[in-house]
């Protein structure tokens, strides 16, 4: 009787280890019906990661009561592996913290994660790990492709971002005025006196004129005589005084003009404007003379506005009435020659000449202007370099020249003059510049944070859309990047699932290099244009001869090996 218990026990036994094991290989052997199928198929770079979406469902009797699974994405590539999350299951009996599956019913099921990309992962292909237990049975199940490869077009972005470029102050037509000439006369007298016209401000207005008369650029606008005469006498004879003494003035200056060889001072550039008696210019000159009664002599200015009663006042102070006939009245006798002339400053074309062979004789401003103007970007460099070497030279030739640097591709360069203008002045044109050597260097925080200190300005916003793209951030950047059609513009609405306006923006970006061919062929093919995709990737690589097996490799053309035809 006990033998036959044992044997009873060991049938028992027996039959549980057989239907744990069936279980187990039950599972493994249908997993096809699960349908695990990952999206996007083949997965995208998005972001600087790779996200998934892998969904299916257990079918109804499928999961054993007492089992449980660890299932486990894991992307397969070229010397290594990659592991996404683990995600446990299990049956209405078994023992754990996995997401229960009801026998008869069946359960869908959804999972999602991301991992960090990195280049080896290029050519890869994801599959489903399946571990299961059952008891104190283990077993692999067989491996589930879920997805092949990458794509990995987002990593097409250039470094175009937009400088900003500071402008200059260059104006080309400066006005002045020369004021430095005077004739004086006599007490009574408007007679030209010949040894006035032999002083030293005659002699430099003579100097003036023969230089007018040399230089084209020089133009002068007009001429005019301001006359007086002192504060003494009947004032109409004074007014007289004053029309006559600026008619003198005229012919002095007519005549040294003529002597000069400056005749080409046309009449209607005279302005006669006689004073009369020169109260102001008085009060002026007794401000700063010695005469002990000066104050007095000031208050009566001040209290009488009625000039006849002023004269009288004053020559009731009789000691100090002398000593203003012989020390302040000699001076208001005179005629004022003010020349006013605009002098014209070089043109573009001489800008031109002038700083693409000899920067250093210009001024700073001029060489910010000859700066704009030449386009051979060595000449371009030696022009701003220049310009840093100037005393009232600012943070604007540092900036300029850091542009040049940067069209050059030197970047290094380009960043030791941003900082130095950056360190002179934080603007929107030094902000944003030093945002660009930032994002460059890979710092897309510290970038972000420059470009938002530069402003509004449409080049800070497309370079923002820029981070937008590496960000996987895709309507944004289309938005950030406004009116600009570039190569960039054009990927980031690929991205965005725009391929007409993808299109629009390559072809009116006029990049005619390899790579924007290249781009051109992924919009056909997400267009699906099969003819467009064949002649811009032959287009690519006839330019740049390395496409051709990226081309080959490219799961952007998966459904167009026929046009793989190079």
């Amino acid at each position: 009787m006990k033998k036959n218990s044992f044997y009873l026990l060991v049938a028992v036994l027996s039959s549980l280890i057989i239907v744990s094991c069936n279980g187990l290989k039950k599972m493994d052997k249908y997993i096809a019906e699960l349908g695990a199928t990952a999206t996007p198929n083949p997965l995208e770079v998005h972001g600087d990661s790779v996200e998934i979406t892998i969904s299916g469902k257990f079918p109804p009797k499928y999961f054993a009561k007492k089992a449980s699974v660890e299932a486990t994405p894991v992307l397969v590539y070229s010397g290594g592996e990659t592991k996404y999350k683990m995600q446990g299951y299990q049956g209405e009996q078994a023992a754990g913290n996995g997401a229960v599956i009801p026998y008869k019913l069946g359960k869908n099921f959804s999972y999602t994660d991301r991992i960090a990309y990195q280049p080896s992962m290029s050519e890869s292909k994801l599959e489903l790990r399946i571990h299961g237990k059952q008891g104190s049975k283990e077993a692999d199940f067989t491996p589930v492709p879920v997805a092949d490869g990458i794509i990995t077009t987002p990593y097409l972005m250039k470094n175009d971002d937009k400088a900003m470029w500071s402008k200059d102050n260059f104006v080309r037509t400066l006005s002045y005025m020369n004021d430095s000439t005077q004739i004086n006369f006599d007490y009574n007298s408007s007679t030209l006196k010949p040894a006035e016209l032999k002083q030293q401000d005659i002699t430099n207005l003579g100097a003036f004129l023969s230089a007018a008369a040399a230089n084209p650029k020089m133009v002068i606008k007009s001429i005019e005589f301001m006359s007086y005469a002192s504060p003494e006498g009947e004032m109409l004879l004074n007014d007289n005084l004053a029309n006559e003494r600026a008619e003198a003035g005229k012919k002095a200056f007519m005549d040294l003009a003529k002597k000069m060889k400056l005749t080409n001072v046309p009449e209607n550039l005279f302005q006669m404007s006689p004073k009369g008696e020169d109260w102001e210019g008085f009060r002026a000159a007794m401000e700063v003379s010695n005469i002990e009664d000066r104050n007095i002599i000031i208050n009566v200015l001040k209290m009488t506005s009625d000039l006849q009663q002023r004269e009288q006042e004053i020559k009731n102070i009789s000691k100090t009435y002398v000593e203003i006939q012989k020390e302040i009245f000699p001076s208001l006798r005179r005629c004022r020659m003010i020349v006013k002339y605009d002098l014209e400053g070089y043109s573009d074309a001489e800008l031109t000449q002038i700083g693409s062979t000899n920067p250093s004789v210009l001024t700073y401003e001029e060489l910010m202007k000859a700066g704009s103007l030449v386009e051979d970007l060595a000449k371009r460099a030696n022009i701003y370099l220049e310009a840093t070497k100037k005393s009232d030279a600012d943070y604007r030739s540092f900036n300029n020249l850091g542009c040049v640097y940067y069209m050059q591709n030197k970047m290094s360069d380009a960043e030791a003059q941003w900082k130095k203008a950056y360190g002179m002045k934080k603007c929107a044109e030094t902000s944003n510049n030093m945002g660009i050597v930032t994002r460059v260097s890979g710092d897309r925080k510290g970038a972000l944070t420059y470009f938002n200190e530069s402003g509004s300005s449409s080049e800070a916003s497309y370079n923002k859309g820029l981070i937008d793209i590496q960000n996987g951030d895709y309507s944004s950047a289309v938005s950030k990047m406004g009116s600009y059609k570039t190569f960039n513009s054009a990927l980031a609405k690929m991205l965005n699932k725009d391929n007409g306006g993808a299109k629009t923006d390559i072809d009116g970006s006029n990049d005619s290099s390899a790579i924007a061919d290249y781009l051109r062929a992924i919009i056909a093919a997400r267009s699906g244009d099969g003819s467009a995709v064949g002649s811009n990737l032959q287009s690519a690589v006839q330019k740049d001869a390395s496409l051709k097996d990226k081309a080959m490799k490219d799961l952007e053309f998966r459904k167009n090996k026929d046009q793989l035809n190079f």
